[in-house]
C-alpha cells in the first residue's frame, strides 16, 4: 500500500491551502484516513481524521479552520487550510487505516509527509 501527499509550500498568514493525498495498491477496504503534522521539535500530532462512514474529528487548534473531506474515490482526501497561521507550518502526514486485499490484515500506512511553511 503507498500513500502520498501532494499541495504543501509557503502560504501567507491567513491564507488557504489545500493538502491531497491518495493511497494505492492491495486496498480491500480503507476503514479511515488522517492527516497529522510534526512540528521541528515538537511531537506528531493528529490533525484530522475522517472515517469510512465520513465521521471527522480535529484537533482543538484547528477547529473552525481547517476541513478534511474524501474524495469522489474514497482512497483520497483533502485537507482544506484556511485561515493559516504560522504555528500550523509543519511536516504534514497522511495516513490510511486500510484492510489488506492480499493479507486480510489491518494496517496503518504512512506517506513521506508534505511540508507547509506560513510566512510573509
Amino acid at each position: 500500500v503507498q500513500v502520498v501527499e501532494s499541495g504543501g509550500g509557503l502560504v501567507q498568514p491567513g491564507g488557504p491551502l489545500r493538502l491531497s493525498c491518495a493511497a494505492s495498491g492491495s486496498i480491500f477496504r480503507i476503514n479511515a484516513m488522517g492527516w497529522s503534522r510534526q512540528a521541528p521539535g515538537k511531537q506528531r500530532e493528529l490533525v484530522a481524521r475522517i472515517t469510512d462512514g465520513g465521521t471527522t474529528n480535529y484537533a482543538d487548534s484547528v477547529k473552525g479552520r481547517f476541513t478534511i473531506s474524501r474524495g469522489n474515490t474514497k482512497n483520497t482526501v483533502y485537507l482544506q487550510m484556511n485561515s493559516v497561521k504560522a504555528e500550523d507550518t509543519a511536516d504534514y502526514y497522511c495516513s490510511a487505516e486500510v484492510i489488506d486485499s492480499a493479507t486480510s490484515r489491518g494496517g496503518i500506512y504512512w506517506g513521506k509527509g508534505t511540508l507547509v511553511t506560513v510566512s510573509s
